[in-house]
C-alpha cells in the first residue's frame, strides 16, 4: 500500500499508535493486572498501579501514559528499522508480489511483521519490566522473555491480522485517497495504451 518512504512511516505511526495502545492494555491488565492487584491487596489494576505509585519500569515507578510513550518510541523505531523492511523482505521470499493476490500478499507480511516484532518487543518488555528489586539473573530474564512471547504472539497474531491492520488500512487509504485514486488512474492510463 505504501508507496514511498513518507506513506511507509505514516503508515507505520498509524500501526504503532494502535498497537502500544492495545499491548500496554493487554500487558497490564490481561498478563500483570492479576498479580498487581495481589501485591498490592487492591480490587481493580488502575488502583493496583495507583498504589504501586505506577508501572515499575527499570524497577522505578512511571505512570502509564510514560509506558505507552517509551514503547511507543521503541516500537515505531524498530518498525522503520527492522520490522517493516525484513517482513516485506521475508513475504518476497515466498510470493511473488506482481503476481500473486494482494490480499494473500498483505497477510504475508503481516504474518513476518509478528513473526519479528512479536519476540523483539518481548524482550525489550522483559528487559524494561523485569523485577530489578529481586537482582538481576539472565536466566529468569530469558524466561521472562519466553512467557512474554507466549503471551503476546497469539494476542499479536490475531488482533494485528483480523483488527489493527485492516483499521490501519482503512485510515491509511482516507488520508491518502486523492494520491491512491491518482496511481490507480495511471495504472489503468497505462494498462489501456
Amino acid at each position: 500500500m505504501p508507496r514511498n518512504q513518507f506513506q511507509r512511516m505514516v503508515f507505520a505511526f498509524i500501526t504503532v499508535v494502535i498497537t502500544v495502545h492495545a499491548y500496554v492494555f493487554y500487558s497490564l491488565y490481561v498478563i500483570h493486572g492479576s498479580m498487581f492487584m495481589q501485591i498490592t491487596g487492591a480490587n481493580g489494576v488502575i488502583e493496583a498501579i495507583n498504589k504501586m505509585g505506577g508501572v515499575p519500569v527499570f524497577g522505578t515507578p512511571v505512570p502509564i501514559w510514560a509506558v505507552v510513550l517509551i514503547e511507543f518510541v521503541l516500537a515505531y523505531t524498530l518498525e522503520n528499522l527492522l520490522g517493516s523492511p525484513l517482513s516485506f523482505k521475508l513475504a518476497c521470499k515466498n510470493f511473488d508480489p506482481h503476481t500473486t493476490h494482494p490480499v494473500l500478499f498483505e497477510t504475508a507480511i503481516i504474518c513476518a511483521t509478528v513473526g519479528i516484532m512479536c519476540p523483539v518487543m518481548s524482550f525489550f518488555a522483559a528487559f524494561l519490566y523485569y523485577n530489578y528489586q529481586a537482582g538481576f539473573n539472565m536466566c529468569t530474564l530469558l524466561a521472562e522473555w519466553l512467557k512474554l512471547i507466549c503471551f503476546n504472539f497469539p494476542f499479536a497474531f490475531f488482533t494485528q491480522l483480523f483488527f489493527i491492520q485492516p483499521a490501519v488500512r482503512k485510515i491509511f487509504k482516507t488520508i491518502f485517497a486523492k494520491d491512491i485514486k491518482n496511481r490507480d488512474n495511471k495504472e489503468t492510463e497505462s494498462v489501456t495504451k
